[in-house]
């Protein structure tokens, strides 16, 4: 089965589907890690990234974010000089309604009856002006940092804007 594509996905539509101890069968999450860098160390300056309107992300595109910042900042930062969070979690359960198309496929779909659909990932939904990622760093390093998110912005659904706070 193809995977339908993620703007399907993007809005905030219908109320949050998270409870997974009444349904079966729900993908793991492909986001690895939720923080990366130097841990332990305290950093003066914090980059966010916000999202400037409300929509769903889809823990796939969160995952490329996620590698595509790491590997930015640890090409041109270093492992000891950062500390990147991603701040959501992935919790709503997204749903589709597979129906068989094709040669013989009258005799087994059963169209739009009982359409509920069955678990195919999952998401987190943000809110308007909502911090998605953060990325502590010291004072020199601010600009690598924009760059990271930036770029990290370009493969989420909606338009961001990196804030910085020292």
């Amino acid at each position: 089965m193809v995977r339908k594509p993620a703007r399907m996905y993007n809005h905030l539509a219908k109320t949050a589907y998270c409870r997974r101890q009444y349904m079966g069968g729900v993908p793991g999450v492909k986001v690895v890690q939720f923080d990366m860098g130097n841990l332990s160390a305290e950093f003066p300056v914090a980059v966010h990234l916000e999202a400037i309107e409300g929509c769903q992300i889809r823990h796939t595109a969160m995952e490329a974010a996620r590698i595509n910042m790491n590997r930015r900042l640890m090409s041109t930062i270093g492992k000891n000089d950062f500390h990147l969070k991603i701040r959501t979690y992935p919790h709503h359960v997204l749903r589709e309604h597979k129906y068989a198309t094709g040669a013989g496929a009258d005799r087994v779909s059963e169209g739009m009856r009982l359409a509920f659909g069955k678990p195919v990932g999952t998401a987190a939904r943000v809110a308007p002006r909502q911090k998605v990622f953060t990325i502590w760093t010291k004072k020199q390093y601010i600009e690598q940092a924009k760059d990271a998110l930036l770029h990290a912005g370009y493969k989420l659904p909606t338009p961001v804007r990196v804030v910085v706070e020292e």
